[in-house]
């Protein structure tokens, strides 16, 4: 027996797709679904969250997501703590292929093209949108006129290492100097 229960609106059942046309959906999160992303992603704030998608067939078995994904986030500078506030604007391909060649053993190469995903039986948009925010969000979120922080860690009691110590060749033109001079003079 098939489950018959709607879908959320977000949620596309490949098979109910029109085969010869694409589909268009366009996703606005509520206030309240957009607190809920912002704590699953650790912001601070998600102050507007736009996905606009379009899945449409690619020959016979495989699909194409194309869209485009709109959104301001806050984030804590990481120096600083102070509120950063982004604004993102990026487009999404995916493509959903019905046979992907399977890999035997441990040691799987990575694709050239990372934007195919095997076909499942159901695409989230929601789930596509909250993981493509999530991707292109600023990794170290830094404030207007935050510097950067010049900090050395060691285990207690030991010096700890400076930039000038991960010189070695530093060392030797010191030493070479030191020793009279180039060679090729000397000679």
């Amino acid at each position: 027996m098939q489950d018959t229960a709607p879908l959320p609106q977000h949620a596309l059942r490949i098979a109910d797709l029109p085969q010869r046309k694409a589909t268009r959906v366009t996703l606005t999160p509520t206030p309240e679904e957009m607190r809920a992303i912002a704590d699953e992603l650790g912001l601070d704030g998600l102050r507007k969250l736009r996905f606009e998608a379009e899945l449409a067939p690619m020959g016979r078995n495989d699909w194409k997501l194309t869209g485009s994904l709109g959104a301001t986030v806050v984030q804590s500078c990481v120096v600083t703590l102070e509120p950063v506030t982004t604004r993102i604007d990026t487009a999404v391909e995916i493509k959903y292929l019905s046979s992907i060649p399977e890999v035997e053993g441990e040691e799987v190469e990575m694709p050239e093209d990372d934007s195919i995903e095997p076909l499942p039986a159901v695409v989230d948009l929601a789930e596509v949108m909250i993981e493509s925010l999530s991707l292109n969000l600023p990794l170290y979120p830094r404030a207007d006129g935050a510097d950067p922080v010049d900090l050395q860690v060691t285990e207690p009691g030991k010096k700890a290492m400076t930039d000038e110590d991960a010189k070695p060749f530093a060392g030797l033109a010191a030493l070479r100097s030191k020793l009279g001079g180039d060679s090729e003079e000397n000679s």
